[in-house]
């Protein structure tokens, strides 16, 4: 059954595709191309280049190099790691506290300066500063100190951690700066935002509010580049995104799946689908007397038509979500942790809560209304598409949802009272961090955003320690298993989708390689051109 609402959204998004379809047909490339350069079209703001900051964090950046990066074969499994600034993948002690990694010799920075173990060092610590704000300090709260040694063959780093973590190679992923531009402060006033100076393959030539010009780096230590320049022009509405691509303008972008639909057939470019562990789904208000009911929360996840929102608002580029666990994770993942769409079940759930239909038809228990406001990001058209789709949906059950387009900065002084759609799963190289923060009960010093709710079990916190620590293999898998077993108990969200994220990218004749599973985040510093540096003819 597909509800009214999601029809009315498939509708919405064949008539984007048609407005686009006729705009005027892509301009081919000019005799003698493909050129060496690539030109993009960003929604992202441009800028903030800086790894304290966040930026480079996952091992993907064309001005920066990590200790370890992503290495993809196959773009339906998770990449491995494989060293970048390391020399080889690193060891740990027994219970996974001392981690050591051995560094490469002979790399320069851009600026011309010599990476060594000093770098190392300093970024790790710029993170871990409480004066640097770094918005990914959370993400390093397990590291204790960092050490250097040298040996005869050269220079290594040690990382002593504050608890067993069997994970930490995915932090390995974080991009280095050189220790003289680490000078303290606010991570967000740092230079190297809008001045970077990486071991990376590309240099930033120019940077302006709408362009940003990178080209390659001859000296960059495993071989320059064969794409000359890299050009990224910021055009953050995704319709003007799309017409300019199609009009010729662009190699390629981003874009919201409904609108990449329309050029599955358009000469001289390719719709490609990157898989991703990033979620979307609903977080439920911890300061409602309705969805603070286990009861109440389970009832919402079986009334959810996710068949219908993948179908539609993602034009089926995407996989149901239950749980933030993707099947990207293998053994790790419950194929049987699921709610079935069942809003029979739901009425009859809420029925024995207390929750019973009123004259307008929304239910009430006493004093208290079936009732809660759902904020999302305007500027999301996914998110805007999803949350009107589950809105209709618990309408069907008697339950009242108050869409609100609010700013980010509006919805967190309120994340209390507010149900959100949000996304997930901004670090996916590590189950640890696709799980724990989103489904752990909150502690000290838990982010607003990592389980707003604040809904959780003992009995599923317990399994997420105990799997935090444990090696990867079936005793890890069968805990993460757990752990969804628990959820379905005690849900915390209404997850939704999983998206696959889509490009549209020129046939430029260039020999791009796989792609690799996604992060939350995304844009053109991934699909097509995450691997943009190993590009061949």
């Amino acid at each position: 059954m597909v509800s009214r609402t999601a029809l009315g959204l498939a509708a919405l998004g064949t008539a984007a595709a048609l407005a686009l379809a006729a705009c005027s047909p892509p301009a081919a490339p000019t005799a003698g191309q493909p050129t060496d350069g690539i030109v993009l079209a960003d929604a992202a703001d441009l800028g903030g280049y800086n790894p304290v900051a966040g930026y480079g964090e996952l091992g993907v950046s064309p001005l920066y190099d990590g200790l370890l990066t992503l290495h993809s074969d196959n773009p339906d499994t998770l990449p491995t790691f494989k060293p970048a600034l390391a020399t080889a993948l690193p060891t740990h002690n027994d219970d996974f506290t001392v981690w050591e990694v051995p560094l490469r010799t002979g790399v320069t920075f851009h600026d011309g300066s010599t990476f060594d173990a000093a770098d190392v060092v300093a970024t790790y610590e710029a993170v871990l500063d409480p004066a640097s704000a770094s918005e990914i300090a959370s993400a390093f709260d397990m590291v204790n100190r960092v050490t250097t040694s040298t040996t005869a063959t050269g220079e290594s780093v040690t990382f002593t951690l504050n608890y067993p973590y069997a994970d930490f190679p995915a932090r390995m992923l974080l991009a280095i700066a050189p220790s003289e531009k680490l000078t303290g402060g606010p991570a967000s006033e740092s230079s190297l935002n809008r001045e970077p100076v990486g071991t990376g393959p590309f240099t930033l030539a120019e940077l302006s509010a709408d362009k940003a010009v990178f080209t390659a780096n001859a000296d960059y230590w495993n071989g320059a580049p064969k794409v000359a320049s890299l050009t990224t022009v910021h055009v953050p509405d995704d319709n003007t995104r799309a017409m300019r691509v199609k009009a010729g303008e662009f190699d390629g972008t981003s874009i919201p799946p409904a609108l990449a639909s329309a050029f599955t057939n358009a000469q001289g470019y390719t719709v490609v689908s990157a898989r991703s562990a990033d979620w979307r789904g609903v977080s439920l208000p911890a300061d409602s007397t309705f969805t603070r009911d286990a009861r109440v929360r389970i009832a919402l996840n079986h009334a959810v038509n996710r068949q219908a929102m993948l179908d539609t608002v993602l034009v089926g580029r995407g996989t149901l979500a239950y749980t933030p666990v993707s099947p990207v994770y293998g053994d790790a993942f419950d194929p049987n942790a699921t709610f079935s769409f069942d809003q029979a079940r739901a009425r009859q759930l809420l029925d024995e809560a207390g929750w019973v239909p009123g004259p307008d038809g929304v239910r009430s228990k006493g004093a208290d209304r079936a009732s809660f406001p759902l904020a999302y990001n305007p500027s999301d058209t996914v998110r805007r598409d999803l949350a009107a789709a589950f809105a209709a949906d618990l309408k069907q059950i008697g339950v009242e949802v108050k869409l609100e387009a609010l700013g980010w900065d509006k919805i967190e002084p309120r994340i209390g009272s507010l149900g959100v759609l949000l996304g997930g799963g901004d670090k996916p190289y590590s189950i640890d961090t696709q799980v724990h923060a989103a489904l752990h009960t909150p502690m000290a010093g838990t982010a607003v955003w990592d389980n707003p709710g604040r809904f959780g079990t003992p009995a599923m916190d317990a399994a997420l320690d105990r799997a935090r620590k444990t090696a990867d293999g079936p005793t890890r898998a069968a805990l993460y298993r757990e752990v969804q077993t628990h959820y379905l108990t005690e849900p915390s969200y209404v997850f939704l989708v999983f998206v696959d994220h889509t490009y549209v990218a020129r046939d430029s004749g260039w020999q791009r390689g796989p792609l690799t599973i996604e992060p939350h985040a995304h844009g053109v510093s991934w699909g097509p051109w995450w691997n943009l540096a190993s590009w061949t003819r």
